[in-house]
């Protein structure tokens, strides 16, 4: 063995010594490699194939696209597979309108709806949108006249009156934040309102979403996707949500000329015979705020619409001092909104009278209220009627 060439042992070892010659491709073979390698580079960036969607940008499209077509061709498979060490020509494929045959760069834009520059290069696209435009574009062109618009209009009127009192503000939007029934926003300039929140699905890439009934001042509305109206809101450099005052500056240091120095939280149990309250009783409460005295306002209750028409029970009082007692009311009724008591009773007179001040809230729910009012937190949670609790907003 010590005396064998080089080329003697290469031979016995079953190796050419002589290298193979380079195979002759033409333009379009040594194109469509190339063009295999850039697919083969996207994956090694992102960690999976190419896909297509109008959500994808629009070069993953375009190599999406141009690895159907290769799958697709026998010649072509045949040309890359020995390149292919991620596996890529052995996956379905989508099939792909209209000839395919020359995998030019141009026509697989075009068959995007994309114009190449005249240099062919596509690297450089014209009349392509980012897809961020594109979406909003199409989210506003979605929108529809709101034909019970009258029902939403007092509430956006409403709004601007609280907005320049200062009863409400606005706070900026944080991403993936939650989005509720009667949240009211900020996007693009206009005041937006989300009237209904539908049944919650899976998308495709398992992630939560749910279709809105989202209503704009502008007296149109639209079924937006929760995800694509965070998405909105989250870009919008002026993107805010409207929230109320938070519970701290309820407190003041000097009392309006229309408040008094101190005031008392009050929460009332009604002896109702009504099937609903008597169902219900030991989670249904009137709350309110008073500057007097709660018995006396309480003295004449069976006789009060107010007071379902029933005796009333005193369950607790929260004495509290320098306090707007207007606002605070207001606030407290609007944290409760979605467990307002939907019941309707007649008066004496046999007229038909809503009241507006009772609430599904179990006690030691308005317990940790006031207490998050004492602190100044209020706004930094919500009721949620659901499981009976404070949540966090940032949940």
């Amino acid at each position: 063995m010590a005396d064998m060439t080089d080329a003697e042992l290469l031979a016995a070892l079953g190796v050419e010594a002589e290298p193979k010659k380079k195979v002759a491709r033409s333009p379009r073979e040594e194109r469509i490699i190339a063009g295999f390698e850039e697919i083969q580079r996207f994956v090694e960036e992102h960690g999976h194939a190419p896909q297509h969607g109008e959500d994808r940008d629009i070069f993953e499209r375009i190599y999406a696209t141009r690895l159907d077509q290769i799958r697709r061709q026998k010649e072509c498979r045949e040309l890359v597979s020995e390149f292919d060490h991620q596996g890529l020509l052995g996956t379905e494929t989508v099939e792909l309108e209209g000839d395919t045959e020359s995998l030019d760069d141009e026509e697989l834009l075009a068959q995007l709806g994309v114009e190449a520059v005249a240099d062919n290069d596509i690297t450089q696209l014209k009349h392509v949108k980012p897809r961020a435009e594109i979406r909003a574009a199409e989210e506003i062109a979605s929108r529809t006249k709101c034909e019970d618009f009258d029902k939403f209009a007092p509430i956006f009127e409403a709004v601007q009156k609280e907005l320049d009192s200062g009863y409400r503000v606005t706070k900026p939007f944080q991403e993936k934040a939650d989005v509720r029934p009667g949240d009211l926003y900020i996007l693009s300039g206009q005041k937006v309102l989300v009237a209904e929140v539908g049944e919650e699905f899976v998308t495709d890439y398992n992630r939560r979403d749910c279709r809105l009934r989202v209503i704009y001042d502008n007296g149109t509305e639209s079924d937006i996707l929760l995800r694509s109206l965070q998405r909105a809101l989250h870009k919008d450099p002026a993107g805010r949500r409207i929230i109320e005052t938070a519970a701290g500056p309820l407190f003041e240091d000097e009392a309006d000329t229309d408040d008094t120095a101190s005031g008392t939280i009050y929460v009332l149990r009604s002896q109702s015979d009504h099937p609903m309250v008597a169902k219900n009783r030991e989670i249904i409460h009137k709350i309110g705020v008073t500057g007097g005295d709660v018995k006396k306002r309480i003295a004449n209750a069976e006789n009060d619409p107010t007071f379902l028409l029933a005796p009333v029970e005193i369950v607790a009082t929260y004495e509290l001092y320098n306090i707007n007692r207007v606002k605070l009311e207001k606030l407290l009724h609007r944290f409760f909104e979605s467990a307002r008591l939907d019941i309707q009773i007649k008066d004496r007179f046999g007229k038909p009278v809503v009241p507006r001040e009772w609430f599904f809230v179990p006690m030691f729910v308005v317990d940790q209220v006031v207490e998050k009012l004492r602190e100044g937190s209020l706004g930094d949670f919500y009721y949620d009627l659901d499981s009976a609790s404070l949540r966090m907003t940032q949940e």
